[in-house]
């Protein structure tokens, strides 16, 4: 399914198609071309974004505005998975060949470590690096699986920040990040902290465009339209939206807003829709992100179709699907 080049040391790429022609006849034999539900009652509930990343895998992405990219993952509401997306659209970004730094820039209760197995591996942040006691180089951590992807913490947990450490202090950071020997990197993710206060307004300072997270629930949805209009008021334009733990039979059922409303609420653009899913859970435990299961989950499919849109500066457009009516008895007489 991804080209052997994508593929991590320890996975074999017999184990998957790797041309165009080969997926499509893998995933033909298990689909119904005209429904693309599975033709057996086992086989997994892939939808129709299966289909398309198998045609998009056979390319690379074309990056589109200046490098470095300074994007912030933000939401204002804790909890609707911020950090989760930060990891999995981090590492999805490295495995499709651009070099990504991500800073955790939440101050004394960082996480992102954590989602990507990397907590032993952190000897030195920021803090240290602005007091003169260790090199930017010593604070980045290289991902033990993608070398284009590191990890740079803004303090140890548990930890208060300096008086002086702001907005001022992220900017020089992403700076001192341009400017170092070994390149500039191609993105610089920076999740945000929860809520709307000054380390909301640090994280947010250096970035050029922002990720807004937010799940269909009321509570989620009005503090992202808070948060929206904070970045519109400090330059940020580019702004786009993820919708996260979506519910398809809470849809239906009218129990949750569909996609479709939260992008009428909140009028942004759409990077992508994260389903429902548990494997979540079990790869947040593990420090494992998503995006790195195999076979994929239809969540972890989500968060690279998302890095994709978010390299080409593209979005997706939310769409309503209305089932056919059932026809009864007094559907003869055009009821």
């Amino acid at each position: 399914m991804l080209p052997p080049q994508l593929l991590p040391a320890n996975v074999k790429a017999s184990c998957f198609p790797t041309t165009l022609h080969s997926s499509i006849a893998f995933y033909s034999k298990a689909f119904n071309p005209k429904t693309f539900l599975p033709l057996k009652p086992k086989a997994k509930p892939y939808s129709t974004t299966l289909i398309k990343a198998v045609l998009q895998w056979n390319r690379k992405p074309q990056l589109a505005g200046e490098t470095p990219r300074v994007a912030v993952i933000t939401s204002g509401k804790g909890g609707v998975g911020k950090t989760t997306t930060t990891a999995n659209i981090g590492l999805s970004l490295a495995r499709l060949g651009f070099s990504v730094v991500a800073i955790d820039a939440d101050v004394g209760l960082r996480n992102l470590d954590l989602l990507l197995g990397l907590e032993n591996r952190v000897n030195y942040t920021v803090v240290e690096v602005l007091n003169g006691d260790c090199r930017l180089d010593q604070a980045l951590v290289r991902d033990k699986r993608w070398s284009h992807f590191e990890l740079l913490c803004i303090s140890k947990p548990r930890s208060k920040l300096p008086i002086g450490f702001g907005g001022k202090a992220l900017v020089w950071l992403v700076d001192a990040l341009k400017m170092r020997q070994e390149g500039c990197p191609d993105f610089i993710l920076i999740d945000c902290p929860a809520g709307i206060d000054a380390g909301f307004i640090t994280a947010i300072t250096p970035a050029n465009e922002a990720v807004l997270v937010t799940t269909p629930d009321i509570t989620a949805l009005r503090d992202a339209d808070r948060v929206t209009g904070l970045l519109e008021c400090d330059g940020i334009r580019d702004i786009k939206m993820i919708v996260n733990r979506v519910r398809t039979d809470m849809i239906k059922g009218e129990d949750m807003m569909s996609v479709l409303d939260v992008q009428e609420m909140l009028g942004l653009p759409l990077l992508g829709v994260i389903p429902e899913d548990v494997e979540v859970i079990r790869s947040t435990n593990r420090g494992h992100p998503l995006v790195l299961n195999r076979p994929p989950s239809l969540a972890g499919l989500a968060f690279e179709q998302a890095a994709w849109r978010l390299v080409e500066q593209d979005s997706m457009q939310a769409v309503v699907v209305e089932e056919e009516p059932k026809r009864g008895f007094f559907s003869f007489f055009g009821g």
